[in-house]
């Protein structure tokens, strides 16, 4: 009589967890021998290798269209916008205390520094009122523009650009884009937004901007390259203490545009003065 516990001879061994692992009697490692594997991996090294030499080839194909020195399109913005300097809309101080307009000296110091006569002396003297064209040279030249054409608000008359005396300079300056050629002879003209009349100096004189810094080409090709500013000095009156100015400047006489609603600072830019004793 048999007994009921003992194994048939011959019979494989019941296959455990580990064999899923590693299968000692077949060879296969997680259900594939190393030929399949082999395989795999070689399908697998092909296909990526494939689709990376495709994704170089493509980005080499799109660099050969590009330009180094300038945007291949470059239709999303057709005028400039304004900017003021301070680099503030809000410019709050007491003109008795040099601690609160400081900053704003600061800030005009430092922006203007490029504009130092002894460093725009190593640049070209342009013919004013032509556009400086030099699509053919490789290595553009770049007009000057001295810091001393801004007269009371170029900060060599007065270090504190008028803020000791309550009649603050702000120095606004067109944006730049490249090959702009503004038609007629662009201007800044600044207004008050207020009920009150408020008198305003601009340097250079009626705050012309000369087309001869324009066109600019980027910045790898007019590396040095300086925007033309106009200062717009407020002459503040004692009764206008203590009473917030609105001032709006906009660039006038030219095609620019300068009232699109969608877009506050396109050629124009709005800022808040208020000065107290």
């Amino acid at each position: 009589m048999s007994n009921k516990n003992d194994k048939p001879e011959g019979k494989e061994p019941e296959s455990s967890w580990k064999d899923a692992i590693y299968n000692p009697r077949t060879g296969e490692l997680f259900g594939r021998t190393g030929r399949n594997w082999g395989l795999i991996l070689l399908f697998y090294l092909v296909f990526y290798g494939f689709l990376t030499a495709m994704f170089i080839f493509t980005m080499w194909v799109m660099l050969q269209t590009l330009n180094d020195d300038a945007p291949k399109y470059r239709d999303r913005v057709a005028s400039p916008g304004l900017a003021i300097r301070p680099n503030l809309l809000n410019i709050v101080f007491n003109r008795s205390n040099p601690l609160e307009y400081g900053q704003y000296v600061q800030h005009l110091e430092s922006f203007l520094d490029q504009y130092n006569d002894s460093k725009q002396a190593k640049n070209d003297l342009c013919m004013a009122g032509q556009y400086s064209d030099q699509d053919e040279e490789p290595q553009k030249k770049v007009c000057q523009f001295r810091r001393s054409i801004l007269h009371h608000c170029s900060g060599m008359e007065d270090a504190t650009f008028g803020y000791a005396e309550g009649k603050p300079c702000v120095i606004v300056k067109m944006n730049r884009i490249i090959g702009l050629k503004p038609a007629g002879d662009p201007y800044i003209n600044c207004t008050s937004k207020t009920e009150t009349l408020l008198q305003l100096q601009y340097f250079p004189h009626e705050g012309t901007i000369d087309r001869m810094y324009f066109p600019y080409y980027g910045k790898k090709s007019h590396e040095d390259y300086v925007q033309p500013l106009v200062a717009v000095k407020l002459l503040l009156k004692k009764e206008d203490f203590k009473s917030e100015q609105i001032v709006e400047c906009k660039v006038e006489g030219s095609n620019l545009k300068n009232d699109d609603e969608r877009d506050k600072f396109l050629g124009r830019v709005t800022f808040r003065v208020l000065v107290t004793e």
